[in-house]
């Protein structure tokens, strides 16, 4: 059974511009949940902020990713969960060439890639599991495009904000996501006088309040 559901509203332009200059581990000491942990880039540096276009398919059919990458948009984040299979690549370089020439942001998957050189020459940034030369097949079993998924241990729903860089992923709710661009740069900026002060022999136990648990 396949279910094809509408796209989703894209995110705010201004979401995407207020998280380009800030990183997600900054959100990280703010928050513990909607983190795709154990993912890892095929590429670092990497910096993208992009709207979730999500996939689910059953482990060795990835007929909804081809379908799915096919309409993606400027600026969506092709999010894919494997039913638990990490180990087989649903995503190799004709599929990141067709993402990259959708003007798609990146993708980030519950699982693994294969063709690593021609993705990477591609400079398309993914986010997965790892390498595999096991691949999915076109079996045309089942898939859902546009649903909620599970990806690294966070539910993603589509149209959600999709907030990554070298450090990893983050899924925010777009209605979240406003403002938030300033609370992490303001965290980020306070750190500047800390430097200047443990350069000179300050305490980074004094500045993170650690130094109260001394005994």
């Amino acid at each position: 059974m396949f279910v094809v559901n509408d796209m989703p509203d894209r995110i705010d332009d201004r979401i995407v511009a207020e998280l380009q200059d800030v990183c997600v581990s900054t959100l990280g000491h703010m928050r513990d949940h909607g983190f795709a942990l154990g993912l890892v880039p095929n590429k670092r540096p990497v910096k993208f902020v992009g709207t979730a276009v999500t996939v689910r398919i059953p482990h060795l059919d990835s007929t909804a990713v081809h379908l799915a990458v096919d309409m993606l948009r400027p600026g969506d984040v092709l999010v894919v969960d494997q039913s638990g299979d990490v180990q087989r690549s649903c995503f190799g370089g004709l599929v990141s060439f067709t993402a990259k020439s959708r003007g798609a942001a990146g993708a980030v998957l519950d699982g693994s890639i294969n063709d690593y050189d021609e993705t990477l020459a591609y400079d398309f940034p993914v986010f997965s599991r790892g390498f595999s030369p096991l691949t999915t097949r076109i079996g045309g079993l089942e898939g859902a495009i546009n649903v909620p998924v599970t990806v690294g241990g966070a539910t993603v729903h589509p149209g959600d904000v999709v907030f990554a860089d070298s450090d990893g992923v983050a899924f925010l709710k777009p209605a979240d996501a406003v403002g938030l661009g300033a609370r992490l740069r303001e965290k980020e900026d306070a750190e500047g006088p800390a430097r200047e002060s443990i350069t000179v022999g300050g305490s980074i136990a004094e500045f993170s309040g650690a130094a109260k648990y001394r005994p």
